[in-house]
């Protein structure tokens, strides 16, 4: 096992994602509470929903307590963005884009850090050397509904490595390790070089973990490239890609997978591996 994994731990993972997320949206709960009315049915529907588990199933004052600490501990271990994001992100997203145009979107996760190096339209992704994994060349283009390049679209990249871990949500790593933003060029394309990721488990030393176990589920996720795809005029695409006959992509513990979101790399004389995919940008409503 090697330092890394020795030294990433959920506590520290959790506390990672909750300060990166009170810092990117801060403006979310305010934005969200404005709506008094819409608050009153959401919360009210949501409270309605557990008391109606606790009859159905008879909870006891035990199971009560258990759940009451469970909860506290999430807050304690900082994990409450790896729960939502995990167990509830994936409907939120189908809802919010169930009628939108072009390309299919999934889940952002809790591992996003805004601000990566930007890089030209043929790139490779910042990487250690002698990085571990596979090789493979992400290719493609982005263009509108009606089939137009959409010149200079910014791919925002970001990935876990050979290992499952992700550079600033574990130690050991550097800060931009495959992560970046790749500027497409005038006809739409990009070309970018980056190593093949592994499956992982989402962090199962914190609260989460121990849901996980006492429900008997598993906490793999299969392997997959982030890409936030974004241009003026358009509305943005945050997705998840993920890999033919990868192992979990039949039962990724966040439900993420989507059939259109599935790439097919092919190995190449050199040993890499290349792949296409293109994206397709709604206008901005």
């Amino acid at each position: 096992m090697t330092d890394t994994a020795l030294q990433a731990t959920a506590a520290a993972s959790g506390a990672s994602a909750t300060q990166r997320f009170l810092a990117d949206k801060t403006g979310t709960p305010a934005t969200a509470a404005a709506d008094t009315a819409r608050v009153n049915t959401l919360a009210t529907e949501v409270i309605t929903a557990l008391h109606d588990v606790v009859r159905r199933h008879q909870v006891t004052y035990d199971e009560y307590n258990v759940l009451k600490s469970w909860l506290i501990s999430v807050g304690q271990d900082g994990e409450w963005p790896l729960f939502l994001d995990v167990w509830v992100e994936y409907v939120v997203e189908e809802v919010a884009h169930a009628n939108r145009e072009g390309s299919k979107g999934s889940i952002e996760g809790p591992y996003y850090a805004p601000g990566a190096p930007t890089l030209p339209s043929v790139a490779t992704l910042p990487m250690r050397e002698n990085e571990p994994g596979t090789r493979l060349l992400f290719q493609g283009q982005v263009t509108d509904v009606s089939g137009a390049p959409v010149a200079g679209a910014v791919l925002e990249m970001w990935q876990a490595d050979d290992a499952g871990f992700y550079a600033q949500f574990a130690p050991g790593i550097p800060e931009w390790n495959l992560r970046g933003s790749v500027v497409a060029d005038a006809e739409g394309r990009f070309a970018v070089t980056t190593v093949q990721p592994a499956p992982y488990q989402i962090p199962t030393d914190g609260s989460c973990g121990r849901l996980i176990a006492a429900a008997g589920w598993h906490a793999w996720r299969p392997a997959h490239l982030h890409v936030k795809v974004s241009a003026p005029g358009h509305e943005s695409v945050t997705t998840q890609l993920y890999f033919k006959d990868g192992e979990h992509i039949e039962d990724d513990v966040a439900s993420a997978v989507k059939p259109e979101l599935i790439l097919d790399p092919k190995q190449v004389a050199d040993g890499r591996n290349e792949v296409t995919y293109d994206f397709v940008l709604a206008p901005a409503s």
